[in-house]
């Protein structure tokens, strides 16, 4: 039903490169982030779920 729909819209297959392009992009700067960021912050989020403060 759909596959009609979008056969008679110009320009429709830019959104899934596009989309992809956006993905990988957003994971590489989340790598490159999380290898520069500071080992201490990362060690203190990474015990905020194990601390008993009630």
């Amino acid at each position: 039903m759909f596959k009609h729909y979008f056969e008679s819209i110009d320009g429709l297959e830019i959104y899934p490169i596009f989309s992809l392009i956006v993905f990988f992009i957003f994971f590489v700067l989340v790598f490159i982030w999380s290898m520069k960021a500071d080992k201490n912050y990362l060690k203190k989020m990474e015990e905020i779920p194990l601390e008993n403060n009630e």
